[in-house]
């Protein structure tokens, strides 16, 4: 037999594999998962009845263009149906939009540290990765407008940035994308939207409107209770939105998740209250732990941020003898996301006994 194995791309040697949020073991009482930014709450009843009658057909495969859903959002978000694609949440529909855009040598911009995702997508695109140093652990959009050059092709701006919550205002935003070259991509990935409670920060479905070269991200993972179903969706202008259809592995969204999106839709009033019961533990965690001593950049999102340098491991070492499962970012910080009221009591418990305060 030939000790000769398959040859794979060079790249993969630099590429880890994603690690997902740690699962909490529980050591004494209940374990608390706060390492995904998950929602901490169930799909609605009216929500999972749906998941039900859709789950009978499922010997069928999907309609693969998500029509009732791609309408559902384009009614929703007052744009055309032909601005709209979906994807295997919008990590997904970001790989997808990567491989459209990206040729040997062009260059994807982007803040950093955020979303860990960026980088292997990038690599895998055959893109070159520009990352531009947070400045107050957020984007420094002048040092990232500064860092364009004709080889860039595609900007990516999450705000609430991920994994530190911090935003950046419609003022700066749109200063930003006045400087970025028509033909170069701005996508603003908004996955944690819905936890915005800050008047200062942009809808960017209103800012993408007149400008063909930006496109927003959102999710169902987050607010909307379905990370394990897996959906999210682009709105951009129709030569984006079809280059990300183009791209999509068919079947993606699979026929359940296409019909839990729509009623999740129909329902997110009531959802919506979930999330201010979040927005609500939010502000009391943040405020708790300021008041033990800690530095807690001003958050966004669903979760908060501890900038604890050469503790990091420690602290997550202690949150897991806890039962507490948090995402730690070795040297840098730990996001910790925000949970029921007594897994954040359980988390603030550990905190209040670390020793050493960011």
């Amino acid at each position: 037999m030939s000790e000769l194995s398959p040859r794979f791309r060079p790249v993969l040697d630099t590429v880890p594999a994603y690690k997902p949020g740690k699962a909490p073991v529980a050591v004494t009482g209940e374990a608390h998962k706060l390492s995904s930014n998950e929602s901490p709450y169930g799909p609605l009843p009216s929500v999972l009845k749906v998941l039900a009658d859709a789950s009978s057909e499922v010997n069928r495969y999907p309609d693969n263009a998500a029509a009732a859903l791609t309408g559902a959002l384009a009614e929703r978000f007052a744009v055309p149906a032909s601005h709209v694609a979906v994807g295997c949440g919008s990590v997904g529909v970001l790989k997808q939009l990567m491989e459209a855009v990206s040729d040997p040598g062009d260059e994807v911009l982007y803040g950093w540290r955020s979303f860990e995702a960026y980088p292997p997508l990038a690599d895998l695109a055959h893109a070159t990765s520009v990352r531009i140093p947070l400045r107050a652990e957020t984007h420094d959009l002048a040092a990232m407008a500064s860092a364009i050059t004709p080889r860039t092709r595609l900007i990516l701006v999450c705000n609430p940035n991920n994994p530190t919550g911090t935003v950046v205002g419609e003022q700066e935003l749109v200063a930003f994308l006045d400087q970025v070259p028509a033909d170069c991509l701005v996508v603003l990935d908004e996955a944690y939207r819905e936890y915005i409670r800050d008047p200062a920060v942009p809808d960017g479905i209103g800012l993408y409107r007149d400008r063909p070269n930006v496109a927003v991200l959102r999710t169902f993972s987050k607010a909307y209770g379905l990370a394990g179903l897996r959906v999210g969706f682009l709105i951009g202008h129709e030569p984006v939105a079809e280059a990300v259809r183009k791209t999509m592995l068919p079947f993606t969204v699979n026929s359940v998740a296409q019909a839990a999106a729509i009623a999740s839709l129909d329902a997110e009033d009531e959802l919506l209250e979930r999330v201010d019961a979040v927005v609500m533990e939010r502000g009391r965690v943040s405020e708790e732990l300021r008041a033990d001593g800690w530095t807690v950049p001003e958050t966004q999102a669903n979760f908060v941020w501890l900038r604890l340098g050469e503790h990091t491991m420690r602290f997550a070492e202690l949150c897991d003898a806890a039962g507490i499962s948090v995402r730690p970012f070795a040297g840098e910080g730990a996001r910790v996301s925000i949970g029921t009221p007594a897994a954040n009591d359980a988390f603030l418990a550990v905190a209040r006994a670390f020793p050493h305060r960011p």
